[in-house]
């Protein structure tokens, strides 16, 4: 490919790409993510195309592509111009495809999406789970290959790089960026205009840009999912960023276990490069810009932006004090613009599109839209885009279709590890940053982690508490030995050994690490506990006055044992023991050892007569 020296060269390959894209009148997309991928569809990939070769007299063209974002349904695949949505595929499915679908034009109705009804969904767009998403971010995935920069290009890609170095000054663009509303995603939500602009004012050079791909928070996945599916918005973003700030100099800090994430996002800079939109005198512009990419070594904490510039340097990759700001001093004491991928992704829509067009999407104060990757109890589990603003409900019951086994909700924890955990009374909070905070939780990147009637909230506590002193790197003594103290105190309340006056003490604490630790970890740290303190209350003291866990969790205070009315001696629970502890003949009433019993919960779970009971 020659270097594009213009931006009339831009658009003429754009014109030449139409001309043969618009020749395909069949494309088939199939899911190529980590989690797809995990799910076999890499093998469905190959076998279509083994069998379309096989097809006379069609346009058709079979590409793998980022996230569909309906994870529950992996491995699945789009038929486009119709969106025929098709779910749960295996290799054999192919043949079918192609002699019912390509073929004929026939749906086959046993591999489409049905509703709890049992009625036919085969349409994209028709399903409940895409209906009240807005896919800004997300909208080219399923369409592009991300490993194809002229599919990116196709689609207008790279034309707001265009429309800023052609006419519009630095201090434009970043007003641009201030009148949309856009907040950082990347969890802090700081106006990312605002930052723009006091980075390009601070005095220094050179200037740097940084693009925070290290995702580590347990169940997301938003920030792998959109560099898989769509790397080029992000480096077209960072490009136009680092023009606003004056940089020529930027780095993409990518977590390490993002493999896949990895090979796209370098195969994408190496075309960038190759066409011209990184390197020296970008478009004929004269303006210069450069990308590479730096590695995490799996430390949660450099998620913060000082422990990840300090991570970039060679160092420990460990927080400091922010009185003196990252975009006055930051990488190498130089001004430095960071901001997550997300963030950097929505910038190419608000350049082509208008500040307007995105400030009209969410609230007063949260604009545009927001991913979440939605895991834990709910049946429709995925990568969602939503306008700021929905509702804690309308995202887990109508897009997330409810709780699974239609059991009862009991709280939603969202923002990471950090963040905390909201009750069913909250359910039509709308979502955006100020609104989350107001109810001791926070938006951070975008998790979101439901949780049923089987959840214990004392050990939910005690699951992120023992996440975050993994993860503390243990500089400043509030939260290396704040965490610590709360952690022990919840693992005895879990023990059934816990006291009353424990709570204060869980409050002391948490009151005094949001006020003394050195960076969001500390001081994000107690929201878990202090939400499951406020909002379950009866469950602390449940497991301190009665010692009872009524989830059934905490193995300390719950027994199992058989229900003799309901036994049938089938041994299905002997058998699968791994202590054995269950003692009994077939066809006669078994009962549980209680001193071999370790309250793994095997037999509860396995017991087809629900003759295995809790208490």
């Amino acid at each position: 490919m020659k270097k594009i020296n213009s931006f009339e060269e831009l658009e003429k390959l754009r014109k030449k790409l139409k001309g043969i894209k618009d020749k395909e009148k069949i494309i088939i997309s199939v899911c190529m993510e980590t989690g797809c991928i995990a799910a076999g569809s890499e093998e469905i990939y190959r076998e279509l195309r083994k069998e379309i070769k096989k097809v006379k007299n069609k346009e058709i063209k079979v590409i793998k592509t980022g996230c569909h974002g309906f994870s529950e349904v992996d491995p699945a695949i789009v038929i486009y111009p119709e969106k025929i949505f098709y779910i749960r595929l295996s290799p054999n499915d192919v043949k079918e495809i192609i002699e019912k679908t390509i073929k004929k034009g026939e749906i086959v109705e046993r591999l489409t999406y049905k509703d709890e009804k049992g009625q036919i969904i085969p349409y994209l767009d028709q399903i409940p789970f895409y209906k009240k998403q807005k896919r800004l971010v997300l909208s080219l995935n399923g369409l592009i290959d991300p490993e194809n920069i002229e599919d990116y290009i196709y689609y207008g890609g790279y034309t707001a790089l265009s429309k800023v170095l052609s006419g519009m000054s630095p201090e434009e663009v970043i007003e641009e960026i201030k009148k949309s509303g856009l907040r950082g995603r990347g969890g802090g939500g700081f106006p990312t205009g605002k930052k723009w602009e006091y980075c390009r004012k601070a005095e220094g050079y050179p200037k740097y840009v940084i693009c925070n791909a290290d995702e580590g928070d347990p169940g997301a996945f938003m920030d792998r999912s959109v560099i898989e599916g769509n790397p080029h918005s992000v480096i077209e973003g960072m490009i136009i960023g680092a023009y606003a700030i004056g940089s020529n100099e930027g780095y993409v800090y990518i977590r390490h276990e993002y493999p896949l994430a990895l090979k796209r996002l370098k195969i994408a800079i190496e075309q960038a490069r190759e066409y011209g939109f990184l390197g020296e005198n970008i478009l004929g512009s004269g303006f210069s810009f450069d990308i590479d990419i730096v590695r995490g070594g799996g430390a949660f904490v450099c998620g913060e932006s000082t422990a990840l510039m300090a991570s970039i340097e060679g160092k420990v990759g460990e927080p400091r004090a922010k009185y003196i700001h990252t975009v006055e001093k930051g990488l190498y004491e130089k001004p430095t613009c960071l901001n997550n991928v997300e963030t950097w992704a929505n910038v190419p829509f608000i350049i082509n599109n208008g500040w307007e067009k995105f400030a009209e999407i969410g609230t007063d104060t949260s604009k545009g839209t927001k991913i979440f990757s939605l895991v834990g109890k709910v049946k429709n589990t995925g990568l969602v885009e939503v306008p700021m603003g929905i509702t804690l409900r309308e995202i887990i019951f109508d897009i997330g279709g409810g709780i699974k086994e239609n059991k009862k909700f009991k709280g939603v924890q969202t923002g990471g590890p950090s963040g905390g955990v909201i009750p069913e009374k909250y359910l039509d909070l709308p979502v955006d940053f100020d609104r989350l905070n107001e109810v001791g939780s926070m938006m951070g990147s975008g998790g979101m982690i439901v949780m049923d009637e089987d959840t214990c909230m004392v050990d939910v506590a005690r699951y992120f508490l023992n996440f975050l002193k993994e993860e503390s790197c243990g500089k400043c003594v509030p939260c290396r030995e704040g965490i610590n103290q709360m952690l022990e105190i919840l693992n005895r309340i879990t023990q059934g050994k816990g006291k009353k006056e424990d709570i204060e003490i869980l409050k002391e604490i948490s009151d005094f690490m949001q006020k003394a630790s050195l960076c969001a970890l500390g001081t994000t740290a107690p929201n878990p506990v202090l939400t499951t303190i406020t909002y379950f209350y009866d469950e602390y003291i449940n497991h301190i006055e009665q010692k009872k866990c009524s989830a059934g969790v905490c193995k300390d205070l719950i027994e199992y044992f058989v229900n003799t009315e309901k036994c049938t001696g089938c041994t299905l629970c002997a058998k699968n023991c791994p202590v054995n502890a269950i003692e009994g003949e077939r066809k006669k009433i078994h009962k549980i050892n209680k001193e071999k019993c370790i309250k793994c919960g095997i037999c509860f779970t396995i017991c087809k007569f629900n003759a295995i009971e809790r208490k």
